[in-house]
């Protein structure tokens, strides 16, 4: 029987370089935020490339649910998931058989490098309340933080696998440079770094520092992170 992973996440927070990770592996099938399409038509949400990405998947949720949880060859299947994609009037059925885990990172690193890509967000451009109230909404989840992973990829990756209850492989740690065949099509606005990596970078310096409106956007954030850390492995 195949081990389904949801990982859920928020935006600039490793999940990409993650999904690469879980790829290398050899024996993992992955899908990449495979409800962002019903989420924008859904939303009206004006997203980078919103038309390219409204044509590349289904936009209906309940057939984005039954490809989830189909059959499929491989004993794994890695399911790149960001957190306020998902509408909490949608079914939830689907999530039933998933080994969920949730992929966090410092609001100010998020909403710093998010900057840099979409001006303005709001806090439910960035999953953190989304991803706390998944604490209740899924059974035991499992939480992580991506600084622990930068900081030593094998020990956080080992760690991760133990909780999740999968084999531990080397693979993990490199992927071929240049991106993967299950990049979502908006990957040519959001992936330029991790297509140019091989493997996950050194560990993240001091915290960047945000003034005004951003400033005020990681204040509301944190309680939401703190919650979420609170529950993290411990590597």
């Amino acid at each position: 029987m195949t081990k389904r992973i949801a990982m859920w996440s928020g935006p600039r927070n490793l999940s990409t370089a993650m999904m690469y990770s879980f790829a290398a592996r050899g024996d993992c099938r992955v899908v990449d935020e495979p409800f962002y399409a019903a989420f924008l038509a859904q939303t009206g949400a004006d997203h980078p490339m919103r038309g390219a990405v409204l044509a590349s998947q289904p936009n209906d949720p309940g057939e984005v649910a039954k490809s989830l949880i189909s059959p499929v060859s491989e004993p794994f299947f890695y399911q790149k998931h960001m957190a306020h994609h998902m509408s909490p009037d949608w079914p939830e059925d689907w999530m039933a058989g998933m080994c969920h885990v949730l992929l966090i990172r410092h609001p100010a690193r998020v909403i710093s490098s998010y900057a840099k890509k979409r001006e303005a967000p709001t806090l439910d451009d960035l999953g953190f309340a989304q991803q706390a109230a998944l604490l209740v909404r899924t059974n035991d989840p499992i939480v992580i933080d991506s600084s622990d992973i930068r900081a030593d990829p094998e020990a956080a990756l080992q760690a991760l696998c133990r909780r999740i209850g999968i084999p531990w492989t080397s693979n993990m740690l490199h992927w071929p440079k240049g991106g993967h065949p299950q990049d979502g099509v908006w990957a040519a606005h959001w992936y330029g770094a991790v297509h140019d990596s091989t493997g996950f970078d050194s560990g993240e310096g001091p915290l960047p520092k945000l003034e005004g409106d951003y400033a005020r956007l990681a204040d509301a954030a944190m309680p939401h992170y703190e919650a979420l850390a609170a529950r993290k492995i411990r590597i």
